[in-house]
């Protein structure tokens, strides 16, 4: 049998990617009864994880088989995650303009080199240096929240909401930054689940390929948010980040939660 692992904190760890998964729940009356709760998944066989956690008293187990097909998911996920943006190839040139172009319907864009992208929020005239963090998906995260909420993404650009501070975040970085973010908040380059989180998210990603992208677009409004309640300023930046992650995790492992879509969160998109 395998071994229980136990942890410290709450958890559900689901390291699946299709619904389509075999499903099997198990009880451990053997285990302890305090607080603590386990959640570090216990590998059985080849492609099968069974992790055990604990609510109002009571362990229980979920069991799930990972499909080639799941795993292909996965994989596309974590190759999209090591491209480093190379500024002399043609489709990340493109992808660049495409963002101006979203972020700025109808202005014309002078060069990929240009004083323009300070206006979005980029720490000089070329933004290339800047994906430096995060890569190439940090771009391809960018415009897929101007693309798919243009109002949440217009509003956080021109800092519509709330009463903001006089030394705001740079818009750009700061969407490049909360990338890096979400990509250690999930660990997928782990070759087995170390989190409770990642394996959670592996289960979303199962309902939705585009779940990483969504959940980017959740956090940069939660992250906004957050830096509106504590009246932050630029100084506070990653303050504020880190308590924009412990939102996420939160909300992640509600029990109600079963898509980026389920979030309390994602009701702020628009």
């Amino acid at each position: 049998m395998s071994s229980l692992v136990r942890n410290q904190g709450s958890c559900v760890a689901i390291p699946s990617l299709s619904p389509s998964s075999s499903v099997n729940r198990c009880s451990h009356a053997s285990a302890s009864s305090d607080g603590a709760t386990c959640g570090r998944p216990a590998w059985i066989g080849k492609r099968l994880t069974c992790v055990c956690f604990k609510r109002k008293g009571v362990y229980e187990g979920i069991c799930f088989n990972i499909t080639p097909k799941q795993e292909e998911r996965l994989n596309r996920l974590r190759h999209r995650m090591k491209v480093y943006f190379d500024g002399s190839r043609p489709d990340h040139q493109e992808a660049l303009r495409a963002l101006w172009s979203a972020t700025y319907p109808g202005k014309e864009l002078h060069g990929l080199i240009s004083d323009q992208w300070k206006e979005m929020g980029w720490q000089g005239r070329d933004p290339s240096t800047d994906f430096r963090g995060a890569g190439f998906i940090s771009l391809e995260n960018l415009l897929f929240f101007a693309k798919t909420f243009s109002t949440s993404f217009q509003c956080l650009l021109k800092k519509q909401g709330g009463n903001r501070s006089a030394w705001e975040y740079p818009f750009a970085v700061a969407g490049v930054n909360i990338t890096f973010m979400i990509m250690q908040m999930l660990d997928l380059d782990a070759l087995k689940p170390r989190t409770f989180i990642r394996s959670v998210f592996l289960q979303m990603l199962s309902e939705n390929e585009w779940a990483f992208d969504l959940l980017y677009c959740v956090a940069f409004v939660v992250m906004d948010k957050q830096w509106l309640e504590k009246n932050a300023t630029y100084m506070e930046f990653n303050e504020v980040l880190k308590s924009t992650r412990t939102q996420l995790e939160r909300e992640l492992l509600m029990d109600d939660v079963l898509r980026i879509e389920d979030m309390p969160s994602y009701t702020l998109l628009c």
